[in-house]
């Protein structure tokens, strides 16, 4: 059987990569549609994206040894 290929980005663990979501909160616009709040990832601001942790690191041990 075929393996499914993980994905090439690596994914903010938070949110799985669903960074916007839209809740709704039970009321209804004049109109009749729904009111809805959109919401967006606070760890990777939006992008369903976070950067590589072996990246993080280097980041921050060059900045260490630079002092």
């Amino acid at each position: 059987m075929p393996q499914p290929t993980p994905a090439r980005t690596p994914r903010c663990r938070d949110c799985g990569g669903f960074a916007v979501v839209a809740i709704d909160t039970g009321a209804r616009e004049a109109d009749g549609s729904r009111v809805t709040l959109s919401l967006v990832c606070r760890t990777c601001q939006g992008t369903g994206t976070t950067v590589l942790r072996g990246l993080l690191h280097d980041a921050a041990s060059a900045a260490f040894f630079r002092r």
